[in-house]
């Protein structure tokens, strides 16, 4: 209790008031690190607030609204009942990183050593953060090929790298819907980007938003390249298990020269439908991989052991049964590739034009003859794609997400004609999807 003169009591504390507000404010007014100034936007952060602000069907996404198989579910109920609710080895679980090494070391050709060429990560997102903050340094130069999961951008600048961008182009056709194959890396222009600053390419195959699988020959450029002008490659391959009609996945990391300089990730979420439980890998030779563990044990420093295990008995199953029919990889691929087709059966039907997908969890539709009336916009640098998904989502409740998202700013005018459709779901979500759309057309006929 305070004690003493009235006047003496008010203006002490009219005193601390004024020193505590006066700290508030410079509290207030402290700047971030130049690191991270401009990357503070992002797409999904906006889109998926407005799809659940609106209770939109969510094809925007890109997660199953199914459940992962039976078999890892009940791996990870028995690993948490069993005990293993503790730490497990800072640079992945024993387990796993061994059926990893024996599972891709097979893939690749490759003996992989668990201990020092696996380092298991939360989802394929920290695999690609510890890379770029693990190789590249302030000035070094990074190839992202466009259209690009719109992490690597920012992840580059992070780091103190400057991105290069090069756009896949899509050639015309006639007489049928065009494909993920249809848009191709000039090699010429390909070979220009590279230099004496070029520290790494980043290659996405098959491509989120695309779905092109990059093809033997495209892969052989790449991989030449990199040799020329000791260049890394990092291969996001999350998507390896999902390719369709008769395309295959080729790793570069098994091309001659590249086993040194390539880090290849993947991500159990999309290997075993179950992104929530973010668990993701980089696989690589020694020399690379030690340096991203260093940002690792440094930032996350331990992955949950719960999921690991599960995602490693997921493996060891799929090991056993790799090619055969009863493989959920390949039961997996033939359910969605349905999915694909039928969406894009959809779309057509309705006037827009999709681009069939290679492989992957999306698909994007050109939007550019669907006449709609949208409202101004305040913000003159917005694309027409994103009006147009915004449009959507809050006047017709279905959620997708723009394709220019995936462009650098340089390039984003060129492609804002398309919206990224995720296929990858429940029969009856896709079911409100079409009503959706085949409600929206016969609106469109009328008017």
């Amino acid at each position: 209790m305070l004690r003493g003169p009235a006047h003496l009591v008010i203006r002490n504390n009219t005193l601390i008031n004024n020193i505590l507000n006066s700290q508030k404010v410079k509290m207030s007014h402290h700047k971030s690190s130049r690191r991270i100034e401009g990357l503070d936007k992002n797409v999904w952060v906006e889109f998926t607030q407005l799809a659940a602000d609106y209770s939109a069907v969510n094809l925007g996404q890109g997660f199953p609204d199914f459940s992962p198989p039976n078999f890892v579910k009940e791996a990870y109920t028995k690993a948490i009942n069993g005990g293993l609710n503790q730490y497990t080895r800072a640079f992945g679980h024993p387990p796993l990183v061994k059926i990893l090494a024996k599972f891709f070391g097979k893939l690749m050709s490759q003996d992989i050593d668990p201990l020092n060429e696996v380092l298991v990560t939360i989802g394929a997102y920290e695999a690609l953060f510890c890379f770029f903050q693990a190789m590249v340094d302030d000035g070094d130069e990074v190839i992202i090929i466009e259209p690009y999961f719109d992490c690597y951008e920012p992840m580059v600048r992070m780091a103190g790298g400057h991105p290069v961008f090069i756009s896949l182009h899509p050639k015309p056709v006639f007489g049928r819907l065009m494909t993920s194959a249809d848009w191709v890396l000039d090699p010429v222009e390909l070979a220009n980007k590279f230099n004496k600053r070029t520290k790494a390419i980043v290659i996405n195959t098959p491509n989120n938003p695309l779905g092109k699988v990059l093809k033997c020959e495209e892969l052989q450029v790449i991989a030449e390249l990199c040799v020329k002008h000791n260049a890394l490659c990092i291969s996001d391959e999350v998507y390896e298990w999902l390719v369709y009609d008769a395309n295959e996945h080729k790793r570069i990391a098994s091309m001659p020269g590249m086993w040194e300089r390539t880090v290849t990730v993947g991500s159990a979420g999309k290997t075993f439908s179950a992104t929530g439980w973010k668990i993701g890998w980089a696989i690589g030779h020694k020399d690379i991989i030690k340096h991203l563990r260093t940002v690792h044990q440094n930032s996350i420093y331990h992955c949950t052991t719960g999921p690991q295990q599960a995602v490693a008995e997921g493996f060891e199953k799929e090991f056993e049964l790799l090619g055969a029919p009863e493989s959920y990889f390949i039961s997996l691929r033939k359910e969605l590739q349905l999915k694909r087709d039928r969406l894009a059966a959809c779309l057509a039907s309705v006037g827009l034009k999709p681009v069939i997908p290679e492989g992957g969890y999306f698909l994007i539709a050109d939007i550019s003859e669907v006449n709609v009336d949208l409202p101004e916009c305040t913000k003159t640098e917005q694309p027409y794609d994103h009006r147009f998904v915004k449009w959507l989502t809050i006047n017709k409740g279905l959620a997708t997400i723009p394709v220019s998202a995936f462009y650098s700013s340089d390039s984003k005018k060129g492609f804002q004609n398309f919206i990224r459709f995720c296929f990858v779901k429940e029969d009856a979500t896709l079911s409100k999807a079409e009503d959706i759309l085949q409600e929206w057309s016969r609106t469109r006929k009328i008017q």
